[in-house]
């Protein structure tokens, strides 16, 4: 079984530990701790590659990375944060070097043939166009950023709580927050436009 399957028997025996207790048992060689640890955390970690990465086969890739340096660093864990911050902190980095290496490789644009049209009610499509029109204006903006309103945004880490998971600064937070969201003002005035209507 590989360190990010489960079955359920080790998933039950393991799922009353703290993460703690997970993280250190892994360390010590349970073969089933990590994995019940990565499935515990699995959808804020996927949900953060996913805000951060410009394409979900970045996001995909970056998790993966970022899970197998977490599986192999982590004796180096210290308790002074909780292992989800420490965890996210690591998607974040694995998205954000995989965003500067890509920048040196072209890219292929999906077409119109890649993208599914929803078989929902209009207000379905309406949402949809929204949701793309909002993931475009976050994916314009500098990585930095990008991950800096995410954190605070989007997964309401407060700002000092952003700052430790990024490790800058929480002045640094604050104002890539600040630049972020004016971008953001701006690119998305029409959906405002539109709500007032």
């Amino acid at each position: 079984m590989g360190i990010f399957g489960i079955n359920r028997e080790a998933g039950g025996l393991l799922s009353g530990r703290s993460d703690v207790e997970l993280l250190t048992a892994h360390v010590r060689g349970d073969p089933d701790a990590f994995s019940a640890l990565v499935h515990r955390h699995h959808e804020h970690l996927w949900m953060t590659a996913r805000r951060t990465s410009y394409t979900s086969e970045d996001a995909a890739d970056a998790l993966q990375e970022a899970l197998l340096s977490a599986h192999r660093t982590a004796g180096s864990f210290r308790a002074d944060a909780a292992v989800r911050s420490w965890l996210h902190k690591i998607v974040v980095n694995a998205c954000l070097d995989r965003i500067r290496r890509n920048r040196s490789r072209p890219t292929t644009p999906l077409t119109d043939a890649d993208v599914q049209e929803p078989a929902d009610a209009r207000d379905r499509m309406s949402d949809v166009e929204t949701s793309i029109e909002v993931r475009t204006a976050l994916m314009a903006l500098p990585p930095e950023q990008r991950a800096a309103v995410v954190a605070v945004d989007m997964e309401g880490y407060s700002v000092a709580d952003a700052a430790a998971l990024l490790g800058v600064p929480t002045g640094t937070i604050k104002s890539r927050c600040a630049r972020a969201r004016q971008k953001l003002a701006v690119q998305l005035q029409d959906l405002r436009d539109d709500g007032n209507r």
